[in-house]
């Protein structure tokens, strides 16, 4: 959603590159980018105004850091007054001192309240508390049996005594859902309105009713955040006749401009407490104001995606993966590395999970071209092999790979670029679980052989008894290097070789300079 905003604004700031001090001709020129980004993301203009306002002030007074060039310094900037009319940081939601927690959704028609419903639903369960969704949309056809599917799906429990399409009251269904928990001890209720407009007198007034029957804990306002302006204007509406304690993004995965999550909290002064950012019931999370200004500057997201990594990965099993790996014995096989890989796919598409990674920001057309259905590929030539060929996959000759290829519906080549890249990724990740590559920090370094010093006038005498005895001496045993996997381990020359030719792609080299150690 906010693809071509953060493009606009990494155009604005790379004008500044290489600049050892800012003019007020330099602050102007970028602020006059800034301004026309913000617009044309479709943010309000009331808070365009004061966001330029504050940048600018900010920009002429600033004392530049030493450790950031005037470019960082302006990024640094617009990073914390992005945050600013984000909301400043992230709110918690509010629970009830005396069950149960009771949360009132409302919002316009087709802006996703009952898909979101079932998605704040599972998110409670995972939090540990038991939720129950109350179907108290009656207006829109089939409303109650969308969230009963939805509930379902989720495995949240849902309390919908009517049918809908018109027919039975929400208010008595709210009022009656809050005594249905109290008897089933459900810890939080969740309950889904029907959607309505701002200048529909009538069901604004049935919004007003059910919060008076229920004595909400917490009224959300769910908002589509790709019809911009108009959500803004909803909000102010509903602000006046309901009221409303914080805002639910949906639909942030959409390719809208985004302009009203970056005017809503600022302009209706609620927070956004949740966003919504795809389909999938678990595509669901806390809002964090911080990390979305991190995200539309380009800078990545590190603190979602390890959170999002602890909730996939099995810690038991990813230690038993390690262990594997440690041992050098061949023992990781493409099991392994096939759980792995699903468990990285779990935590969403490839190039969401790139995207919140800091500086991919400026390779979006490669990270977007990314096939997911190569993953299919891989998953389905591993599910062709035997548990034999999975667990050593040394044994595939020829005639094996060809009958993989023929039941996976792949090529023979396909099967043996997996099978070489398998290999090549596990001596990699041998060589760093072993203590690093060479020059690099946290590397294992040889210790210095210990030299003897020969004292004048002395003989040194041979630990061999052959030797001493004058006889030939035994052979010394040949000590072969460490094997890894059943396969010779490069020594640290061919590793500090290899590392001097490998060469990273410009946009990560700048992640690992150590000059740039502000904001970019």
């Amino acid at each position: 959603m906010f693809d071509t905003l953060s493009d606009r604004l990494s155009a604005a700031f790379r004008g500044l590159r290489g600049k050892t001090r800012l003019s007020d001709a330099d602050i102007d020129a970028t602020a006059r980018e800034i301004r026309l980004a913000l617009l044309e993301a479709d943010v309000n203009l009331t808070v365009v105004k004061e966001f330029i306002a504050a940048v600018r002030e900010r920009a002429h007074g600033a004392e530049i850091h030493a450790a950031l060039n005037p470019a960082q310094q302006i990024v640094k900037i617009v990073n914390e007054e992005l945050i600013g009319i984000l909301g400043g940081q992230a709110r918690p939601l509010r629970y009830a001192k005396r069950p149960p927690t009771v949360i009132m959704l409302a919002g316009l028609q087709g802006s996703g309240k009952t898909t979101l419903a079932g998605k704040l639903g599972k998110w409670l369960k995972d939090q540990g508390h038991s939720p129950l969704l109350v179907a108290a949309d009656l207006q829109r056809p089939n409303a109650v049996t969308q969230l009963q599917v939805v509930g379902e799906r989720a495995g949240v429990h849902v309390f919908a005594p009517e049918p809908g399409n018109g027919v039975g009251d929400p208010v008595l269904v709210a009022r009656n859902s809050i005594l249905q928990a109290m008897s089933k001890l459900y810890d939080v209720v969740i309950v889904d309105t029907a959607g309505r407009l701002g200048v529909d007198a009538e069901m604004m007034q049935q919004a007003v009713d059910i919060r008076d029957a229920v004595n909400p804990t917490e009224i959300l306002f769910v908002v589509d955040a790709m019809i911009g302006q108009d959500a803004v204007n909803t909000a102010q509406a509903f602000a006046e006749g309901v009221g409303f304690d914080g805002v639910v993004l949906s639909k942030l995965d959409g390719d809208a401009r985004g302009g009203a999550a970056l005017s809503i909290a600022r302009v209706t002064g609620r927070p956004i407490m949740f966003a919504s950012n795809g389909e999938g019931l678990g595509d669901f999370d806390a809002f964090h104001p911080d990390r979305m200004a991190s995200r539309i500057l380009g800078m990545g997201d590190l603190l979602t995606l390890i959170e999002q990594a602890e909730k996939t990965f099995d810690a038991e099993q990813s230690a038993k993966a390690a262990q594997k790996l440690i041992a050098g014995k061949g023992e990781f096989g493409l099991d392994d590395f096939l759980q792995q890989m699903q468990a990285v796919r779990r935590m969403g598409p490839l190039s969401k999970i790139l995207g919140m990674m800091p500086g991919m920001g400026q390779m979006k057309d490669q990270i977007n071209n990314i096939d997911e259905r190569e993953i299919d590929r891989i998953e389905a030539i591993i599910y062709s092999m035997t548990p034999a060929e999975r667990a050593n996959p040394k044994i595939l000759d020829g005639s094996r790979r060809a009958r993989i290829a023929s039941g996976s519906g792949t090529k023979v080549s396909d099967v043996n670029s997996l099978v070489n890249r398998f290999f090549e990724a596990r001596k990699m990740m041998q060589s760093l679980a072993g203590g690093g590559m060479p020059g690099m920090p946290g590397a294992r370094r040889p210790a210095p052989k210990q030299q003897a010093k020969k004292k004048k006038g002395t003989h040194k005498v041979s630990g061999n008894p052959a030797r001493r005895s004058g006889g030939p001496a035994a052979p010394a045993a040949a000590t072969p290097p460490p094997a890894v996997f059943g396969q010779q381990v490069p020594s640290d020359a061919d590793l500090a070789k290899a590392v001097g030719e490998f060469q990273l792609p410009p946009e990560l080299q700048q992640l690992f300079n150590p000059k740039n150690t502000g904001p970019r």
